[in-house]
């Protein structure tokens, strides 16, 4: 089982780091659970349509990226990051401009392998960020809270005739920041061989990169991890998020199953017509030559208990499977957090106004609990930031503010929702600027300033009065 985890891992994570070659290189032993590699193997090849029981007979529905894909859209599609602090929080807007166009794809990733890394970094007068998939990191230390405090990456590049592959060591402690750089190389594209130790100078992107570096005066890692938030039920123990479809990897594996069935049912039952087949020409080899091989069959010669020819019209038992499939997708729904009719057919869902209700509510928590967390990873992301531009005297150190729009239509009923806050204003429940922020998406001084701007001009009554 160990070497299988070792040779998965060797393919998987940049295709040249094991744990046995961390604690070798760097000194360091990895924060994660053969059981939760294993599962963390299974999502990737899920993700990548590349399940295990994908064979010849068994088709995919591609549900686990269709899954992953439809929770991150609804998580980012209207999602608006604003920072304010002058020159300072301009910077910072200029550096999330890319991370924010590249939001909804890096989410995707880390909502159907558990998690995503986004470490900054300087890059020349600016600041970058790499966005780094759950398998292609290592965890090494955890503080009581569970977020992760040390971590290996890793950075390979192929110069001419050599692979070189750079280990980048992160580790938090009691107000210090330790990076180390090792790099390595190896004769030849051997992009799973890690070689011998180099200097960093040999790759020009890695000459001003320091061996080892400590960075004090801060607070939390230079890094933002975001954490698929659903309890980890593959390992208990361990603080690393879980797939949005862990809990559904059967019943996929089922669906899978079902709709390959459906599939050789309609295959299986194509209409034909046996033919005897003294009625075709031959071949050179004295075989029949069938005008359209889908629809002729031949029938033995000389069979004189058959018919010339024989009409094969079976009936289908298409009703039946499409209602078994719809059944399994109602329950991959139920195992992600998704309203029912999400992926299974919206036709066949009874819609009393209760059952619509809490079909609604399964999805905006699932949506809601997902932007918390990646609000949470933004902002350590930000802090990072912050700290590099200060390092790298990039922009003049200013505090700055940040605030961000989830823009919550794709699972509230926005109209049922404007009429019901309409009613609580009539009846002096709400207030008129609460009912702006509300529903205009406004601060609180620009929905008081409408509201004034809108309230009817005083009359003048002049000196006479009443």
């Amino acid at each position: 089982m160990f070497a299988k985890i070792l040779q998965w891992i060797r393919e998987r994570i940049d295709k040249m780091l094991n744990t046995q070659t961390l604690k070798t290189t760097m000194k360091v032993d990895v924060a994660i659970s053969p059981v939760m590699i294993t599962a963390l193997q299974t999502w990737c090849l899920m993700y990548e349509n590349k399940a295990t029981w994908l064979v010849t007979d068994v088709k995919s529905l591609n549900l686990a990226s269709t899954i992953a894909g439809e929770i991150a859209r609804a998580v980012t599609i209207e999602m608006k990051i604003k920072l304010a602090g002058g020159v300072r929080a301009e910077f910072l807007a200029e550096t999330m401009r890319p991370v924010q166009e590249k939001l909804r794809r890096q989410v995707e990733y880390g909502v159907a392998k558990g998690g995503l890394m986004m470490k900054p970094y300087i890059d020349g007068n600016k600041i970058a960020v790499d966005f780094i998939q759950a398998d292609q990191f290592y965890p090494i230390n955890f503080d009581t809270s569970g977020k992760i405090t040390a971590c290996v990456f890793s950075d390979q590049r192929v110069i001419k005739d050599w692979t070189y592959t750079r280990l980048e060591y992160h580790e938090f402690s009691a107000g210090k920041y330790t990076v180390k750089n090792e790099a390595f190389k190896v004769k030849g594209n051997m992009k799973d061989v890690l070689g011998t130790k180099c200097n960093l100078s040999e790759v020009p992107a890695w000459k001003s990169l320091q061996p080892e570096a400590m960075i004090t005066g801060i607070s939390r890692p230079l890094f933002g991890y975001f954490k698929y938030p659903q309890a980890n039920n593959i390992d208990p123990t361990s603080p690393l998020g879980v797939s949005c479809y862990s809990r559904a990897v059967e019943l996929i594996k089922q669906a899978d199953q079902q709709w390959s069935d459906l599939l050789w049912e309609f295959d299986s039952g194509k209409r034909a017509l046996y033919v005897d087949n003294l009625a075709f020409g031959k071949d050179s080899n004295g075989k029949p030559i069938l005008p359209i091989k889908r629809l002729y069959r031949t029938l033995e010669p000389n069979d004189t208990e058959k018919n010339m020819f024989e009409a094969w019209s079976p009936d289908f038992r298409e009703v039946s499977l499409l209602s078994g499939l719809d059944a399994i997708l109602r329950k991959v729904e139920f195992s992600c957090g998704l309203a029912y009719g999400t992926l299974s057919n919206p036709q066949t869902i009874d819609k009393t106004a209760t059952e619509l209700k809490i079909a609604q509510q399964r999805s905006y928590a699932t949506i809601t609990d997902t932007q918390k967390s990646l609000e949470i990873a933004l902002n350590d992301l930000l802090y990072a930031i912050d700290i590099w531009t200060t390092l790298g005297n990039l922009a003049p150190k200013a505090p700055y503010i940040v605030t961000y729009d989830f823009d919550d239509s794709i699972v509230v009923d926005k109209d049922a929702q404007f009429t019901q806050d309409l009613r609580l204003v009539t009846t002096n429940i709400m207030s008129k600027v609460e009912f702006r922020m509300r529903n205009f998406g406004e601060d609180q001084e620009t929905a008081q300033t409408k509201i004034d701007d809108a309230a009817p001009a005083p009359i003048d009554m002049g000196q006479g009065g009443f």
